[in-house]
């Protein structure tokens, strides 16, 4: 069964896969820009290099974590059905004014093949806990306005639109069960 885990190098040939499936667009859920620094698919496809990228995700969520400007911590959990890479989720630990209006705490993707599988309610859903874990209740979630599938995804997970903003609905999810 499908479910969330802490970037692992286990997953490396899948991870790969996955990436070949992303386009150019979606290449940054990838890890391609962990803590400002540029990765490439072929910097990743040594197994070296991806530990070091695995590490570098990981420590993203770390206060410790010295971040450069403009970014927040976050946890970043991997979509994982054994060793297979199905996607990966965000959890944005405090929000900046242009995650207020455009982002939100919580971003996730599901790679290509996997998608129309349910896998990102699936994500979205088991993420809920890890979020409250970390005091943020309500979570804001954001999806362009025309992008029905998330918009279903979020409002499967209790998402309550609040409002529209540049071309993002924005809804708040809770994250703690009553």
């Amino acid at each position: 069964m499908p479910t969330l885990i802490e970037p692992t190098t286990a997953v490396h040939r899948s991870f790969l896969a996955a990436w070949d499936e992303l386009g150019p667009e979606e290449e940054r859920w990838m890890g391609a820009h962990a803590l400002d620094e540029d990765w490439t698919r072929a910097q990743a496809e040594d197994p070296a290099e991806f530990a070091r990228l695995v590490d570098r995700i990981r420590s993203e969520s770390d206060e410790r974590t010295e971040l450069p400007p403009g970014l927040v911590h976050q946890t970043v959990l991997w979509f994982t059905d054994g060793d297979e890479w199905l996607g990966r989720l965000s959890i944005r630990h405090e929000l900046t004014p242009a995650l207020l209006e455009l982002g939100g705490h919580i971003g996730y993707v599901v790679r290509p093949s996997a998608r129309r599988q349910g896998h990102a309610t699936a994500m979205l859903t088991q993420s809920l806990p890890r979020a409250a874990e970390l005091g943020i209740d309500p979570a804001l979630l954001t999806c362009d306005t025309g992008h029905d599938t998330s918009r279903k995804v979020i409002e499967a997970a209790g998402g309550e639109l609040e409002d529209e903003r540049h071309g993002k609905l924005r809804f708040w999810v809770p994250t703690r069960l009553s």
